[in-house]
């Protein structure tokens, strides 16, 4: 017989083989299931504190990797961005290039519009004054050619005369000369005087010649019969025998 203590009553009890083997097989049992309970919940609280640690770690991990996505999502939208600037830069300094290069063309095509308004407008101008000199020297012609005085007529006449009469003077007048009247002691001359004389030196004949002429469009119209006094009043004071009036 095997004898047992209860542990709440402290009471001994006498129980033989058998019962004792069940007694302390059931001790057993409840011994290893508690043992076996503890261990589970042990594990089971390890395997929870290692999968709270395997969170933890791989939250870290994420957030670690996120704040590295961040960074070089940061990066590259910076990067992003300052290509969009570069390029916008460029855009914007290209089109104010081009901007600048057109109104420099405009500004030019109206510079050199104006330069060639003003180059003909002055070549009009330096043609016109060159026209209205001409235009101006040809009147001023025509005004003195219309003004031109009998006696400025009359010169020329007298040269041609006496160019004629020195053609001739050599052959057919050797004794006489032609010469023009220089004397205005009396108040009035004319024109030129000729004489002639005979083998001896004897005058044998004396001519007044009073040269009057007149162009076509001198202002002062004469005739012939208006030179006839003075003629013959020279003639007279200049001792001659006749008096031509040559027109």
């Amino acid at each position: 017989m095997n004898e047992i203590k209860c542990p709440h009553c402290n009471k001994a009890f006498k129980i033989d083989e058998t019962g004792y083997a069940d007694i302390l097989k059931q001790v057993h049992d409840s011994e290893f299931e508690q043992q076996l309970n503890e261990r589970l919940s042990q594990a089971r609280n390890e395997k929870v504190g290692e999968l709270k640690l395997l969170k933890k770690d791989s939250e870290s991990a994420i957030q670690a990797v996120k704040a590295e996505k961040d960074i070089e999502i940061e990066r590259l939208k910076s990067q992003i961005r300052e290509k969009e600037n570069s390029t916008q830069f460029a855009v914007d300094q290209a089109t104010k290039k081009i901007v600048r290069e057109n109104d420099k063309l405009k500004h030019d095509l109206k510079n050199t519009h104006l330069e060639k308004e003003n180059s003909i407008i002055l070549l009009k101008d330096k043609y016109e004054t060159q026209l209205q000199d001409k235009d101006d020297v040809i009147d001023r012609f025509k005004d003195l050619k219309t003004r031109l005085s009998t006696k400025m007529i009359g010169e020329t006449l007298e040269q041609h005369c006496e160019i004629e009469f020195n053609k001739l003077r050599s052959t057919a007048f050797q004794s006489a000369f032609f010469e023009k009247d220089n004397d205005a002691r009396t108040g009035s001359k004319g024109d030129y005087i000729f004489k002639d004389h005979d083998e001896n030196g004897t005058e044998i004949v004396s001519i007044m010649f009073e040269m009057k002429n007149e162009s076509d469009t001198t202002a002062t119209k004469s005739k012939n019969e208006d030179f006839l006094k003075e003629l013959d009043k020279d003639r007279n004071e200049k001792g001659c025998e006749y008096a031509v009036l040559v027109s």
